[in-house]
């Protein structure tokens, strides 16, 4: 009888070791010796922890231009330092109020957009951002992600998944959005908010994730689950197109434009968006 109950217990003990290890698996990150937690049923696939002294160009281009996502934005994109930079351990987007002259005219403000296409595509897969956020009137920071390839055609007939979206008048709310349909007027989208329990986005990180499966998304703030869509569409394409093709990811902070409105006389400049690191996990086969 002792020897079955010590049986017994052996056997508990394992199989809990068991069950803990796969829900604490941890990789170590080889640039500051720090481990990153990787969900149960996943890998790391690519990643960027800003533990650098400067922008790491081999994961991340520039997006130089006076035209921003189309929407009257009011920014000038540029790959100057001072628009974006990484610091202590973070990547630093900074809008700035100052006049600003380039190839394509001249703007009032400037910002910075990144975004990983051709060095970071993907089909499916879990991916967390965690990030303090500008706030303001006429702010709208975003960390979003676009078609590699536009099979389907002109936004939004290919698709767009915003992971996080934010205006500045409204600091403790996020935007969680879909979309897609057919070509520009005929695009439509879907989406749902998370507004935070207590204070706002821009007084300490949050981390930001959707999980794209092929026929489902699903949004988390901070680990809570808060929407989820399983219906889209594209025009003559059957399901689950547009989101079954390669998408890469956008950081920017745009200034301005139809979503935020433009800022006024109570909006503080400079304004900063800190990412702290950018994970891409892949469901394990």
């Amino acid at each position: 009888m002792r020897l079955k109950i010590i049986f017994i217990i052996f056997i508990t003990i394992n199989l809990l070791t068991i069950s803990f290890c796969q829900k604490s698996e941890k990789i170590v990150n080889n640039d500051t010796d720090e481990e990153i937690p990787v969900p149960e049923g996943y890998r790391l696939v690519w990643n960027d922890e800003f533990s650098g002294s400067e922008i790491d160009m081999s994961k991340w281009e520039h997006e130089v231009n006076a035209e921003g996502g189309g929407n009257n934005e009011l920014q000038y994109y540029t790959d100057r330092k001072i628009n974006s930079y990484v610091e202590d351990g973070a990547l630093i987007i900074q809008a700035l109020k100052e006049n600003y002259t380039g190839p394509e005219g001249t703007r009032s403000y400037t910002s910075a957009r990144l975004r990983t296409k051709e060095k970071g595509d993907w089909r499916y897969g879990r991916f967390e951002i965690r990030a303090k956020l500008p706030f303001g009137k006429g702010l709208w920071p975003a960390i979003w992600m676009l078609p590699t390839d536009w099979k389907y055609g002109g936004w939004a007939a290919s698709g767009e998944i915003d992971i996080m979206e934010l205006v500045g008048h409204e600091p403790n709310k996020v935007y969680g959005t879909l979309h897609y349909g057919g070509a520009y007027p005929n695009n439509t989208h879907s989406g749902d908010t998370y507004t935070l329990p207590n204070g706002n986005f821009s007084e300490d990180f949050h981390t930001f994730t959707v999980d794209w499966d092929t026929t489902e998304f699903r949004w988390y703030v901070d680990d809570v689950f808060y929407q989820s869509q399983t219906s889209w569409y594209t025009e003559n394409h059957p399901y689950p197109a547009p989101f079954d093709q390669f998408f890469h990811i956008l950081v920017n902070v745009a200034v301005g434009g139809n979503f935020p409105g433009n800022p006024n006389e109570s909006t503080i400049f400079p304004q900063r968006m800190y990412v702290d690191y950018v994970r891409v996990f892949k469901k394990i086969e």
